[in-house]
């Protein structure tokens, strides 16, 4: 009896300490049992207790048969069964995890609230180490943790040890996204599609706008689904080319599936000459330049007008200018002014094709236009841009700016552009509001060179048929210039450098007349400009038939070299959404022989007063909120670069 009993005490004892050792060893088998699989060393739990209990044994069987099942459907892949907050009560079971070429995954540190793990976390080929769980599991969302997603830990958050709840945006592939201190919007952008350095690189200005933004530089792009873009700022007057760096001072805006900008000046004061033949008179610089830009295919078409109301704000005869000459009124050539622009100035198109990624083939027809002749219009240089006179070798250079009538054609690649004309040559007639017909009988070739973004230089020459209607004769002209330009912080600085030169022939006589113009505008402090304009310029036009019988010349063309020296600043005063206005004033110096006193004086001296309005500075900030009222102005929305 005592040994039934003693058999009795000893099988309840064993049963009771097989219970109490399958209770203790269920969580550590389910959280450790996971070192089956080759490849994942995970340290092999070892449990030393053996129930012999056939309730214990039951347990062992139910929990491996779930885990076979759970693994047949997740596709052979035994996962890890979700923790509750309570212990599990099952009997400790090994999970069959035996796949091939699985990643080592140490284990996980149990605690007393386990993470909730999403399964997909621990798929094939994924080397995720595991979380160490805390008592408040992250919420952080599953995509956020995705190979290749990389987000610097904010240095400044409240609690740094707490992880942060992102946007689920914030790590998209490819994007790597530094937070500032202290703040919670990313600061570097460089790492986004279209961003280089920090600024937009040829980022649309619309949905249908040919024009980007790379920095604060303007392109316009060649066609559609190509790379090849031209500066806008180095669009000159006609096909000229300048700096690409050159500032613009424009409006902006869509018009349907047009991109379009209005360019324009007017200066508007006191003009004083000094001098036996200086006057005083009240006048306006002025003129006015839409362009409209479109695709078309592989293509880009350029409309462009200029409208000059000179003829309207210029006194009769001319703006007063020493030394001036150059076209007539009243049938006698004008001496000492400067004649007015026509009311069309320019209506041209241009229609340009790319040539893979680097070239263009471009035809330009202008009536009035500008051939492939001299350097860009003085009124277009940035170098001149505050002086309201035009140059005294303004003939010798640039003159051919309006000719009615005018075909050119050509090809850039990279940084050369070769081109040619055939146009009418012939200076345009007194009445400055219409259409001349002429034969298109004049000639010019104009290679350009742009060898780096704040340099441009160009070599032309042409043949012009009788330029001036009172006096037949030919004239071969022959120029070359350099121009730079250089932005710096809160200015620009403009310069060039032209020699031009008129080979003239005229009943028998032949001359060489040589024009030589340094002009520079410095532009500081944002608001601030100081300008000047040096010059030497032949002249072969400066004397009447009863000047030259006072001053006891009988040479019926006397040839003279004059001297003109200009010092100017103006300051922008007042500035709106659109328009920029200027207080400007300049004084200008003159050289010249010593024969000539009797007419003009010893020192004869010239001076402007004037205020000058125009468009604002287009940037990269003004281009994407700019626009004109009342049409749709380009949106700052461009979601993938220009093709």
């Amino acid at each position: 009896m005592n040994s039934f009993k003693t058999a009795l005490r000893f099988r309840i004892c064993a049963v009771a300490i097989g219970l109490l050792l399958a209770a203790a060893a269920g969580p550590v088998w389910a959280q450790h049992d996971m070192q089956n699989m080759p490849g994942m060393n995970m340290g092999k739990a070892k449990s030393k207790a053996k129930s012999k209990s056939k309730r214990a044994t039951k347990r062992k069987n139910l929990a491996r048969n779930r885990g076979r099942a759970r693994g047949r459907r997740t596709g052979g892949m035994n996962m890890p069964s979700r923790s509750s907050n309570a212990p599990a009560k099952a009997a400790p079971h090994k999970m069959d995890m035996n796949m091939p070429s699985m990643p080592v995954m140490p284990a996980q540190t149990p605690s007393a609230q386990p993470s909730a793990t999403p399964d997909h976390m621990n798929m094939p080929g994924m080397n995720m180490p595991a979380q160490t769980p805390s008592v408040q599991p992250s919420a952080t969302p599953d995509h956020m943790n995705m190979p290749g997603m990389q987000m610097p830990k904010n240095p400044t958050a409240p609690n740094a040890d707490q992880p942060q709840p992102k946007s689920p945006h914030d790590n998209m592939p490819g994007m790597t996204m530094d937070t500032p201190a202290g703040k919670g919007e990313p600061s570097d952008m460089k790492g986004m599609p279209g961003m280089e350095g920090g600024a937009m690189a040829d980022m649309p200005l619309g949905p249908d706008s040919v024009a980007t933004m790379s920095g604060d530089d303007m392109k316009i792009a060649i066609g559609v689904g190509t790379h090849n873009t031209l500066s806008m700022g180095q669009m000159g007057s006609g096909s000229s080319w300048q700096p690409s760096t050159t500032p613009m001072y424009m409006y902006s805006t869509m018009v349907g599936p047009w991109t379009v900008f209005i360019h324009g000046d007017a200066k508007i004061g006191v003009n004083s000459q000094g001098g036996p033949r200086g006057v005083t008179k009240l006048e306006s610089q002025n003129w006015i330049m839409p362009m409209a830009y479109h695709h078309w295919g592989r293509r880009t078409l350029q409309l462009r007008g200029m409208f000059s109301f000179e003829p309207f704000t210029i006194p009769q005869g001319g703006s007063p200018e020493l030394f001036q000459t150059g076209e007539t009124y009243n049938g006698k050539p004008i001496i000492d002014k400067q004649h007015p622009h026509d009311l069309f100035m320019e209506l041209s198109a241009t229609y340009t094709m790319a040539l893979g990624e680097k070239g263009t083939w471009f035809t330009y027809l202008g009536f009035p236009g500008e051939p492939a002749l001299g350097p860009t219009a003085f009124m277009h240089r940035a170098s001149a841009s505050e002086n309201p006179a035009a140059p005294l070798a303004h003939h010798l250079q640039d003159s051919t700016h309006i000719s009615f009538g005018v075909l050119s054609t050509g090809f850039t690649y990279r940084r050369f552009k070769l081109e040619a004309s055939l146009f009418n040559g012939q200076e345009p007639d007194e009445n400055r509001y219409d259409f001349e017909f002429h034969p298109w009988n004049s000639r010019s070739a104009r290679l350009s060179f742009a060898p780096t973004d704040n340099w441009s230089m160009q070599v032309s020459y042409g043949f012009l048929k009788n330029p001036e209607p009172i006096e037949p004769g030919d004239i071969r002209r022959t120029s070359a210039s350099i121009s730079y330009n250089k932005r710096f912080k809160d200015g620009n600085w403009a310069s060039s450098l032209i020699w031009g030169r008129n080979h003239l022939s005229h009943a028998g006589e032949v001359a060489n007349l040589n024009g030589y113009t340094v002009e520079s505008t410095l532009n500081f402090l944002k608001k601030n400009y100081v300008y000047t304009r040096l010059e030497l310029a032949d002249k072969n036009e400066l004397l009447r038939a009863d000047d030259r019988a006072l001053l006891g010349i009988t040479d019926p063309h006397p040839s003279f070299r004059i001297g003109a020296y200009t010092l100017g600043y103006a300051r922008d005063v007042w500035d709106t959404k659109h328009l920029s206005v200027a207080l400007g004033a300049d004084a200008t110096y003159y050289s010249k022989p010593a024969v000539l006193d009797p007419i003009y004086g010893n020192n004869p001296t010239s001076y402007h007063f004037f205020v000058r309005i125009r468009p604002k500075h287009m940037s990269m900030s003004s281009s994407y909120t700019g626009g004109m009222p009342g049409t749709n102005n380009m949106a700052a929305v461009a979601t993938e670069p220009v093709p």
